[in-house]
């Protein structure tokens, strides 16, 4: 099991402090050599099935991010959501990326193995008292008040106290008035106000599974991840972690969101709309697909190379400057076929 580095300080013991990235070399050493601050970048897929090409996207445009500023590529299964777990899907997702020429650094980072830490992070915050027990049902919350965006946001029920009665059934973020301001370096300026576009978010659910949004704020302090290149369908959770972030005193990770490939639908490439497992004989081409879907513009005689032919070339030219600034975009026509799998049949 992979542990965090534990400091000598007696608070917030499981992170790694960070310092602010500089792409910008500092001063020369002794040695000649520039210093900065380390590039940490990781790929973290949910074992829910083998990866398709859209995950494909969020595992090559972090690797080639990662490995363009010399940094690290660190790898975790985001195994926290027992319930969605598929077994044998965390062994398929490890031979893709092997069969594909990902090489990762360091341990893997299991989430399901780390309940002890999430559940230390989520006793720091009760006794700051910025996190509160919630009473609430999905019934009762069904009835809350509406979001900007037509969502449910969580009315505040529990927020000064249980109901007389009643016990805990999730514990929650106590959020904070006021508006999350990040810039993204693909989609550029973002702004959330957590409180009016979600309300008090959970931590720990009814059902004892910790949330996603503490498992991954956890990790990434503990990791010392300096920058989060993902899939855009997780923009809208950014705010809700810079805020964890800040109710934990942790530096949070600089953001870029991927767009998200689509099929003709509009859908997100997903197990429910039939994507494929990425095909482990075929690498060179669908990397290639990828590298296309990501506006890199690889020479068409490169889908006929060898893998570490199309590496290096990716490795070399790799640029998030050409990385199309969209939420989402097609998968391109002559890729449908490797990226779609066949719709199931009708009935007679």
């Amino acid at each position: 099991m992979a542990t965090c580095p534990r400091q000598s300080r007696p608070t917030n013991a499981w992170w790694k402090p960070l310092a602010p990235y500089s792409a910008t070399p500092t001063a020369p050493t002794l040695t000649g050599s520039p210093e900065r601050t380390p590039y940490v970048g990781r790929f973290a897929p949910s074992p829910t099935g083998p990866l398709h090409f859209g995950s494909l996207i969020a595992a090559l445009g972090s690797y080639l991010e990662a490995r363009h500023h010399g940094g690290q590529w660190l790898l975790r299964i985001e195994d926290v959501d027992a319930p969605r777990t598929v077994p044998g899907a965390t062994d398929t997702i490890l031979r893709q990326l092997d069969a594909y020429g990902f090489n990762r650094d360091g341990d893997i980072l299991y989430q399901s193995q780390r309940t002890d830490i999430y559940r230390e992070a989520l006793n720091r915050l009760i006794a700051d008292g910025k996190a509160f027990a919630c009473a609430c049902t999905r019934r009762e919350l069904a009835d809350s008040a509406l979001a900007p965006d037509g969502s449910r946001r969580y009315p505040g029920t529990c927020r000064s106290g249980l109901p007389p009665g009643q016990s805990a059934r999730a514990w929650r973020l106590r959020t904070t008035e006021g508006v999350v301001a990040w810039h993204d370096t693909i989609q550029g300026d973002q702004a959330e106000d957590v409180g009016q576009a979600v309300g008090d978010f959970v931590l720990l659910r009814a059902d004892g599974q910790f949330a996603y949004q503490l498992a991954v704020v956890v990790d990434d302090a503990c990791q010392g991840v300096t920058h989060v290149v993902r899939g855009a369908d997780l923009l809208g959770s950014t705010a809700r972690q810079i805020a964890l972030h800040a109710a934990l005193a942790l530096p949070p990770p600089h953001y870029a969101h991927l767009p998200v490939a689509a099929n003709p639908a509009g859908e997100k490439l997903s197990k429910q709309t039939l994507a494929r497992a990425i095909d482990p004989a075929s690498p060179v081409q669908t990397l290639h697909d990828a590298l296309v879907f990501l506006g890199q513009a690889p020479p068409r005689a490169l889908r006929d190379a060898d893998l570490q032919t199309l590496w290096a070339w990716s490795l070399a030219n790799w640029s998030l400057a050409r990385v199309p600034a969209v939420i989402s975009r097609p998968v391109p026509t002559d890729v449908l076929h490797n990226a779609l799998g066949s719709p199931p049949p009708t009935a007679p």
